[in-house]
């Protein structure tokens, strides 16, 4: 059990991100986390993935727009608190609400990851206003094809957080499926820097390239008929692999892509794979296409 102090003096630091120590822990960290959840991220001077982590974890806390909270521990510096909360390898991160540890991880996340963490927390906390669970229903509604319910409700999120880049990127995913290509293009465009790197925006812009692509898809039947006289046909096989993803076809299109590869993996440049990564990024990350397309990809890749 914890029996640490509220003396010393509070050490330098905005509201959100400060350092903090073994006298200040009672205050800084489990009597502050009853009015947000705050992060304690254990680090020390000599550890390289500390310097990595710590400045992304950071950023990230201060994209929250302030409602988590960032404690920084020098475990050199305070190693009986770091003792009593057991902290065996670092970078090691706790997150607290309510003045109790909900979450955590050991080493170092990439900024994806972070922010996934981030939003875990917040959502456990109750402390998104509901907005982690709004974008998940939003989600399903689009896979279940109720794109423009999807829309409607990621509207209203972004009403109220306009930099939640979960929220944006899974409203251009749904303005692609609606046929608004030019409305996803002006959201993605006007996506703040800090969400380029969020899953979501990610998938929607490869999804925008293969709606674009789509729309210059030849005829399936033509497109067979030349592959059927001429298997070494790549660009054909290119050509039907863009016509099947218009047309639905996904596992389709990367059989095709996959086959180009096989016959002449350095074709145009590696086109076909470049098109195979798209297709992936526009898929969750733990789709059946995507996972079985990945291995086949590096098994030809590495033959």
């Amino acid at each position: 059990m914890l029996e640490l102090g509220n003396g010393g003096a509070k050490p330098q630091g905005d509201d959100l991100v400060i350092d903090s120590d073994e006298t200040r822990f009672m205050e800084d960290v489990l009597e502050a986390s009853k009015e947000k959840p705050v992060i304690v991220d254990f680090w020390a001077p000599w550890c390289g993935p500390c310097r990595t982590l710590g400045p992304a974890l950071e950023k990230a806390v201060r994209e929250a727009g302030g409602k988590i909270r960032m404690v920084k521990i020098n475990v050199d510096e305070n190693q009986t608190l770091a003792a009593q909360l057991r902290i065996q390898s670092i970078p090691t991160v706790y997150a607290f609400h309510d003045g109790k540890p909900v979450d955590g991880f050991m080493g170092a996340l990439p900024p994806s990851e972070l922010k996934k963490f981030i939003e875990r927390v917040l959502a456990e906390a109750g402390a998104d206003g509901g907005l982690a669970a709004a974008v998940e229903a939003a989600k399903e509604a689009l896979a279940e094809g109720k794109a423009q319910d999807a829309a409607e409700i990621l509207e209203a999120v972004l009403a109220e957080e306009p930099e939640n880049a979960a929220a944006l990127g899974t409203l251009a995913q749904a303005k692609i499926a609606l046929g608004d290509l030019e409305g996803a293009e002006k959201l993605l465009d006007g996506a703040p820097a800090a969400a380029a790197d969020a899953a979501e925006v990610k998938a929607a812009r490869s999804q925008l390239e293969l709606a674009r692509q789509a729309a210059e898809a030849g005829p399936l039947d033509e497109l067979k008929a030349r592959i059927e006289a001429d298997p070494d046909d790549l660009a054909a096989r290119y050509d039907l692999a863009i016509a099947l993803h218009a047309a639905g076809d996904v596992a389709g299109a990367v059989d095709q892509l996959l086959e180009i590869v096989s016959r002449d993996r350095n074709w145009e440049d590696g086109k076909a794979r470049e098109q195979l990564v798209k297709i992936f990024d526009s898929l969750p990350a733990n789709d059946p296409v995507v996972l079985k397309g990945r291995r086949r990809l590096s098994s030809l890749m590495f033959a």
